[in-house]
């Protein structure tokens, strides 16, 4: 981690989530937000939102994002960093467009922005950089001049992020009956996206077939993978899986399915499992519903004793990762000579989205990217 505690030139930091429903007349009007433009009946929104209602209408994303913000802003105060946190979200309140337009009144210029998803991919970065182009463009249209947005570079394989996840998956190993423990296996789970959209995300030729999506998650489970191996002396066999598919059947998307993962474990012998969701900041409801429900109803169903270890959250080490992160982009920016902190074979990622990075099947302005109409 970085000494030098200056955020030079930048004068607010952001954090950009998805958003999710507070009560369950938030339900439906949040599943529009986030459908928009798709023309998916209001009933069909109503069928989708059943996941929440089994929570209360609530989904827990705002409660952990309010309790990341808590963790950020201790861990600036403790080290001396002076850097105002905001949060604004792309679906639900608060709006990305009111955040910045409050940032804007509050005299800030330079803004660096921290989203909620790890990983190289269009629904995990390009959007949210659509998103700022949308919100900067309507602030511009009131009159307002708006601020350079820079977003930080993806921050899957920092120690800060990782580390936190193998003690998740060593806890969860602990809790398996002692008699299946050792032979348990680790399902590394992610969000399931077209098999299109993996192949060209990142600099697409960088990576091949998965693109830096398959990639980079490939890369995260291995250093887990050999983390618990050192500590243990085990060596877990494991998989990377996916969860959460939403699209069409014709639609080719990322498998397998972490439900039919769990069926051919079963079948081949496994004697328990640990899920791990590397994909995922916190846990929200694609990880309540689809794991700690779905899939523990299929383990269940199997008769297949399997854990479920922690996501990142507000865990003090991934604080000070974003600490680490604003100070090393902030001396990039003063044109200084960084170090960059990352763990394994692919290195530290780009800080600067290239173009045609992550594309989206139509092309949409996107801010804090190489092609960004907001340099």
């Amino acid at each position: 981690m970085r000494d030098a505690l200056d955020a030079t030139p930048y004068d607010a930091l952001l954090l950009l989530s998805f958003g999710g429903p507070e009560g369950p007349d938030d339900v439906v009007p949040f599943l529009e937000n986030v459908t928009r433009g798709r023309g998916i009946p209001k009933e069909r929104l109503k069928e989708v939102g059943q996941h929440y209602f089994l929570f209360g209408g609530v989904s827990p994303i705002n409660d952990q994002n309010r309790a990341l913000l808590d963790a950020l802003r201790k861990d600036f105060a403790d080290h001396g960093l002076g850097l105002p946190i905001y949060w604004g979200n792309r679906n639900w309140a608060p709006y990305l467009t009111d955040t910045l337009r409050e940032m804007v009144a509050d005299g800030h210029r330079r803004v660096l922005v921290l989203a909620t998803s790890a990983y190289a991919s269009y629904s995990g970065c390009r959007q949210y950089r659509e998103n700022l182009a949308d919100s900067l463009a309507a602030l511009e249209a009131e009159g307002l001049q708006p601020p350079r947005v820079d977003k930080l570079r993806h921050y899957f394989n920092h120690p800060g992020f990782v580390k936190p996840m193998v003690d998740g998956v060593i806890e969860s190993l602990a809790g398996l009956p002692e008699e299946v423990r050792d032979g348990a296996h680790i399902a590394f789970s992610t969000h399931s996206i077209p098999t299109a959209s993996a192949d060209t995300s990142g600099p697409a030729e960088d990576h091949g077939e998965g693109g830096a999506y398959v990639a980079q998650h490939l890369e995260v489970a291995r250093l887990i993978a050999d983390a618990v191996r050192e500590r243990t002396g085990v060596d877990h066999p494991w998989q990377l899986v996916y969860q959460s598919r939403s699209g069409a059947p014709h639609i080719p998307w990322l498998e397998p399915d972490i439900c039919d993962h769990l069926e051919e474990r079963h079948a081949s012998g496994a004697p328990a499992v640990v899920i791990a969701p590397i994909g995922f900041v916190s846990d929200h409801m694609e990880v309540l519903y689809d794991l700690d429900t779905e899939a523990k109803a299929k383990a269940e169903e199997l008769g297949l004793p399997m854990r479920r270890s922690a996501t990142v959250g507000a865990d003090p080490r991934f604080a000070a990762a974003i600490r680490d992160l604003v100070l090393e982009r902030a001396s990039v920016e003063r044109g200084q000579e960084v170090t960059p902190c990352a763990l394994g074979a692919l290195g530290a990622s780009h800080n600067l989205c290239p173009v045609g990075c992550c594309p989206a099947r139509a092309p949409q302005p996107a801010a804090a990217g190489a092609d960004s109409p907001y340099a």
